[in-house]
């Protein structure tokens, strides 16, 4: 079984949209669940009049009744997960047709513990806007230093592989990234679908839209987090400031 953790957070726009693009996947063990990160708006309703429709389709909805933020919702997601594998949707992105089929079979070709694809920048009415974010077929830990090209919602595990002990956000800011920098580091092997198969659904005021919060956040990642020295720093930093530019133009 497959279960796909998606966080949400005042998503009542798009929640239906994302919801539907996980059911056209060509699975049958599937499992979704949200976790609520207290929302302010009415995308709890949302949810549940969308279970009203779709009553045959296996949708959890936990409200844990207290902020967890992105990282605490994903984790509380992950917890609650029944499936080998576990799949990463944020609320207002949307997968493509056949996403999922895809990477399991590359998973099984490639014995590896976790995979992510290609994916499009698409503006907030889900439009894609033409940008295509090519991805490797692999990918090491140097690699990704200085070159954080693995999206979220692209990414799934096999808890075969990769154990769930080891699937813990951590809270800090990038925490996605801090996550994959971890596994890889370890050894654990990715690999990726290269065509693109996710619209990331870029929304204004969107933390990851804010360009110089992005660089201090990465700075971070390399210093505190992967505790790297300065002049190896400076050099990923170098590398992931010309790989960010690229993607966004």
């Amino acid at each position: 079984m497959i279960s796909v953790v998606i966080p949400v957070y005042n998503l009542e726009k798009y929640i239906e949209y994302t919801l539907d693009s996980v059911l056209a996947q060509n699975i049958s063990d599937i499992e979704i669940i949200l976790v609520d990160d207290m929302s302010t708006d009415n995308s709890v309703a949302a949810i549940n009049k969308y279970k009203a429709r779709h009553i045959e389709a296996p949708i959890r909805l936990i409200e844990p009744g207290k902020k967890l933020k992105a990282h605490g919702a994903r984790n509380l997601g992950i917890r609650e997960s029944g499936g080998r594998y576990i799949a990463f949707l944020d609320g207002d992105d949307l997968w493509m047709e056949g996403k999922l089929e895809k990477q399991l079979k590359l998973m099984e070709e490639k014995k590896c513990g976790f995979c992510y694809t290609g994916y499009e920048f698409a503006d907030k009415d889900a439009n894609p806007m033409g940008k295509v974010v090519k991805v490797p077929s692999k990918i090491s830990y140097r690699k990704a230093l200085c070159n954080t090209t693995i999206f979220t919602s692209t990414v799934i595990f096999d808890t075969e592989i990769v154990p769930k002990e080891e699937l813990v956000f951590p809270d800090i800011k990038s925490e996605d990234t801090a996550l994959w920098f971890k596994l890889l580091r370890k050894g654990y092997k990715a690999c990726g679908v290269t065509e693109n198969l996710v619209l990331y659904r870029r929304i204004g005021n969107s933390l990851s839209s804010d360009k110089s919060d992005s660089a201090r956040r990465i700075w971070n990642l390399y210093r505190q987090s992967e505790k790297l020295p300065f002049i190896y720093s400076c050099f990923c930093f170098i590398g992931w400031g010309f790989n960010a530019v690229k993607r966004r133009i």
